[in-house]
């Protein structure tokens, strides 16, 4: 059993910006706490490298400065990358063979949340383990720990970070591989990827509608990106485009649009990667990993092509723990990480979809064709808020409620209910055969939740 964490949740530390636990001060003991915890556990952090990147939050600028200060106290000298989708740090941690990667955001959230995700040497997310011992010391004085004034780190900027991520993404497709002819919009959620998504695009030769790539510090995610396809769609639509991109914030999710104007998720693109990879015999595990939210009929498809799905806890850090423990390289979440192992150690949409257009480009079919792989169950998706410090789901009112959906579903579908890890919300999903059976239930149980937080 995994003990409760004070600071990490599910995808690092998030809060909001300028406000406990996303303060400067508190930025710099996380910095100073990961080198020391890192530091002994390999033999100390003599004049060793740290990369840090981030989004496009204006905080971001303010957790950076502190970041990097707490790190060249413990003497780490400091890598700046500037705005950069965070599988790219995973991707250049080990490129520069750095023994931390840090990425300031807080991903597919508004620009007044940030947020602190930490990366190993090996360009894989920190275990819980780690995790709990960045915790221990990060409310302890770290005085006795400092090193001599002559080795106190110092910071360096990498002058075309994007430049080397463009370039290691398109290894990952064959170097024959063009888009010509193809009309792709593309809408980057004014974040992270506002420069590299659309450059890659232009270098394999798509014609490039870009949208989300203007941002000001406060409209990251803002009505675009991966969370909200609205925009995209029509402009799919609008353009007569053959596809349209969505990434969110830190470019770490993918979500697609076919020519229709119809929204393409994360289940979708794994069981079309899933079928090529193992088509191309380069499907690892006999497997693939993804979450308990992904949709039964991902899971029917998967075992059509005589593949298993693996589930884990919503989370990429726990679908690429179960990718390792499983030898699988390929594993996502309904949402739009895909994580393709073979190439980078976490999510990363603008991976994911150059290996989604390279099946397009090859089929000569319109995306609408190649991209629905699957037919969907109906299911429900709902969150229902609760004050912090509230335990609705203790209540057995709840208990009950969650019990008799279960019982109604029967061997026809499912009932998941669980807390967020990153804001106070209870998430309430049910799929099944029947889709009026599924919102009667979803409804049920948050009505259930509601009374018992109210």
């Amino acid at each position: 059993m995994t003990k409760t964490r004070k600071y990490f949740g599910t995808d690092g530390i998030r809060g909001e910006a300028n406000k406990f636990p996303m303060t400067a001060d508190m930025a710099l003991k996380v910095a100073m706490a990961t080198a020391h915890a890192l530091g002994g556990s390999q033999g100390g952090l003599d004049q060793k490298r740290v990369i840090i990147g981030k989004d496009t939050r204006r905080s971001c600028y303010m957790l950076e400065q502190a970041m990097a200060a707490g790190f060249e106290a413990m003497g780490m000298d400091v890598l700046f990358t500037g705005p950069i989708p965070t599988p790219a740090i995973s991707i250049l941690t080990r490129t520069f063979r750095c023994d931390i990667g840090v990425m300031i955001s807080a991903s597919h959230n508004l620009s007044q949340d940030n947020g602190i995700k930490i990366f190993g040497s090996d360009g894989y997310k920190l275990s819980d383990a780690m995790e709990q011992e960045i915790e221990r010391w990060i409310d302890q004085d770290m005085a006795a720990f400092l090193p001599p004034a002559e080795k106190v780190g110092r910071a360096t900027r990498i002058d075309d970070a994007t430049g080397r991520y463009i370039e290691y993404i398109k290894r990952s497709v064959p170097r024959s591989l063009s888009l010509s002819g193809m009309k792709i919009v593309v809408d980057c959620a004014n974040g992270a990827a506002y420069k590299a998504a659309p450059q890659l695009l232009y270098e394999l030769e798509a014609e490039v509608i870009s949208l989300g790539v203007q941002p000001n510090g406060h409209n990251i995610n803002k009505e675009c990106g991966a969370t909200h396809t609205e925009a995209l769609q029509k402009a799919v639509v609008a353009q007569q485009a053959h596809l349209g991109i969505a990434l969110d914030g830190d470019a770490d999710r993918l979500i697609m649009v076919d020519e229709t104007g119809k929204k393409i998720d994360g289940d979708q693109l794994l069981a079309l990667i899933a079928a090529t990879k193992q088509d191309e015999g380069h499907l690892k595990g006999g497997a693939v990993v993804a979450t308990v939210m992904s949709n039964l009929g991902l899971e029917r498809y998967l075992a059509s092509q005589g593949l298993s799905l693996l589930r884990t806890q919503v989370g990429d850090r726990y679908v690429i723990e179960k990718m390792k423990a499983a030898g699988c390289n390929l594993g996502g979440e309904q949402s739009g990480h895909i994580i393709l192992d073979d190439f980078v150690a976490t999510g990363d949409g603008i991976l994911a979809a150059l290996q989604c257009l390279a099946v397009i480009a090859r089929s000569g079919k319109p995306a609408s064709a190649v991209l629905n792989v699957f037919k969907p169950l109906p299911q429900l998706l709902k969150n229902v808020k609760f004050e912090k410090g509230a335990q609705p789901l203790s209540h057995a009112q709840v208990q009950e409620a969650i019990e008799t959906a279960q019982g109604r579903l029967s061997q026809t579908g499912r009932v998941l209910v669980r807390p967020s890890g990153t804001e106070p919300l209870i998430r309430v999903m049910a799929e099944g055969d029947d889709a009026t059976l599924v919102q009667e239930v979803v409804n049920d149980i948050c009505a259930a939740i509601e009374r018992a937080a109210g």
